[in-house]
């Protein structure tokens, strides 16, 4: 773990591409740029990207078998920032990698750094995002970023205390605040951190009592922030007419507040659009427990008892097969409450 007196990087990270494994683009293609509203740019055959702003790159799809996230990129503020985050993952012997220049201008960054993350997600940084000239092409009116960060991604974990301690470790990601749900019967514990003033760049979602992940995926979701609710019902409605599935309804959130749907993306994870989160004041906030994810809404849809069962034979294969830590890099383990 980071000892008392090293200067703190919270604040200078932000959630800045994420990167997507799919032999899909036909189906991702009208997915991102019909349903969900993003600008989006054709590279070659194997190769397709995403806009929400004046970034070159925030989804990066790359042609592969995963159906997955690959990788997330963080932006770092400032060259400072960039070192001492570096330097604290090569103190703890984890490898770090540079990115090809090919790779890099891929990611619409000038230069990136990668290493191993928990679930298999290569963790990459970058200080400098390259902005495009082109004007945006979207049917969405634009998307919150910035300060925030261009979203946050939600995953599964037996090994919850292990990915908050890497995360701590590695951006000094702060508690926001827990989640305890109960779905289908079974019991959940969701922690969500920040590392920034976005109410969390990362959720974690556990099971309680059983060291089990009931999700094929890497991630359960992703979420991007719309500008405005009339974009949330508009592409709401699309999902629906182009035949996309609907995982869960529009809805409001318990801790931060956001209102938002969940649509399934064609490689299986879940792409959460929501609008109007709260911003965390840093001199007020405390975390706190909250019974159940919603306020109102957010209802499945269309899940049956086939989809319930194939769930808990997820869950049991898991037990199979050990979840991917980087125990470096994850501290002694952060007690839960």
């Amino acid at each position: 773990m980071n000892t008392p007196h090293a200067p703190s990087v919270f604040g200078a990270v932000h959630l800045g591409y994420i990167v997507i494994e799919t032999d899909r683009f036909t189906d991702w293609r009208r997915f991102g740029t019909d349903a969900i509203g993003m600008h989006h740019d054709d590279l070659d055959t194997g190769l397709m990207r995403f806009r929400l702003d004046d970034q070159e790159c925030r989804f990066l799809l790359q042609r592969g078998p995963a159906e997955d996230v690959v990788a997330t990129g963080w932006h770092i503020d400032d060259h400072a920032t960039f070192e001492r985050i570096e330097a604290r993952i090569r103190v703890h012997g984890v490898p770090v990698t540079e990115g090809t220049p090919d790779e890099a201008a891929l990611r619409g960054v000038e230069r990136l750094l990668r290493f191993p993350g928990p679930k298999g997600i290569t963790q990459e940084i970058y200080t400098s995002p390259v902005k495009s000239a082109e004007p945006l092409r979207m049917l969405a009116s634009g998307f919150v970023t910035g300060d925030s960060g261009m979203g946050h991604i939600a995953v599964t974990s037996a090994r919850p205390a292990q990915i908050r301690g890497y995360f701590n470790t590695v951006f000094d990601a702060r508690l926001t605040d827990y989640i305890d749900e109960t779905i289908s019967g079974v019991k959940l514990k969701i922690r969500f951190l920040r590392v920034n003033e976005r109410h969390h760049s990362i959720a974690i979602a556990a099971v309680r009592g059983l060291p089990i992940d009931p999700v094929r995926t890497r991630i359960q979701h992703l979420n991007i922030q719309a500008a405005t609710l009339d974009d949330v019902a508009r592409s709401y409605q699309r999902v629906h007419e182009l035949g996309f599935d609907m995982a869960l309804s529009v809805g409001q959130h318990t801790n931060d507040k956001e209102l938002s749907y969940y649509a399934r993306t064609p490689s299986g994870f879940e792409w959460e659009v929501g609008w109007n989160p709260v911003v965390i004041d840093e001199t007020t906030w405390q975390p706190t427990t909250h019974r159940g994810i919603s306020i109102w809404g957010h209802t499945p849809v269309g899940q049956t008892i086939v989809d319930k069962l194939d769930q808990f034979r997820l869950g049991a294969r898991s037990l199979a097969h050990p979840e991917k830590t980087v125990p470096a890099l994850s501290g002694p383990g952060i007690p839960d409450d």
